[in-house]
This record gives C-alpha cells, sequence and structure tokens, in this order.
C-alpha cells in the first residue's frame, strides 16, 4: 500500500516536514518515491509555511495512495489557501 505522509528533516527543536509518497512499509525519512512539498510548523513572518502540488495529491488519492490524518489538514489547508486570491502589493 502506499501512503502520503510526512518526513521529518531539519535541526533539534526545529522540525522541517517533507510530504511524500511513499511505500508503507518504508521508514518514516527513508526511501520515498515522490515529493509532494514541503511544511513549515516554525515559519515566521513572510516565510512559506506549506507549498504543496496539489495535482499531484489528486492524483495520487485517484490510484489508491492513503494519505495520513496529519497530511489531510495539511491538504484541507493548501486547497483553502489556493481558493484565497493573493493580496495586492499596496505602492
Amino acid at each position: 500500500m502506499v501512503t502520503i505522509r510526512l518526513a521529518r528533516h531539519g535541526s533539534k527543536k526545529s522540525p522541517f516536514y517533507h510530504i511524500t509518497v511513499a511505500d508503507k512499509d518504508a521508514s518514516r525519512d527513508g526511501r520515498f518515491i515522490e515529493r509532494l512539498g514541503f511544511y513549515n510548523p516554525m515559519a515566521k513572518g513572510q516565510a512559506e509555511g506549506l507549498r504543496l502540488n496539489l495535482e499531484r495529491v489528486d492524483y495520487w488519492m485517484s490510484v489508491g495512495a492513503q494519505p495520513t490524518d496529519r497530511v489531510k489538514q495539511l491538504v484541507k489547508q493548501a486547497r483553502k489557501q489556493a481558493t484565497v486570491p493573493a493580496p495586492e502589493a499596496v505602492a
């Protein structure tokens, strides 16, 4: 079975996660099939906290990949961000 899950990177007390498609039996940070984006829970200010390729997420889910609970929340959040228009720069 294939899952869409988080792979932890970053240093101690400063997590950074790659959102990956991997075989269920592969280790958390080990071998993966495709990297779909990233999640940075420590992002502050203008730093980008979440980037996700929603087209590839839809593809993998259509062929049977199961997202983890946290990834489901992140996908929902990314879809919400994609529908909200970006604020225009005030000059």
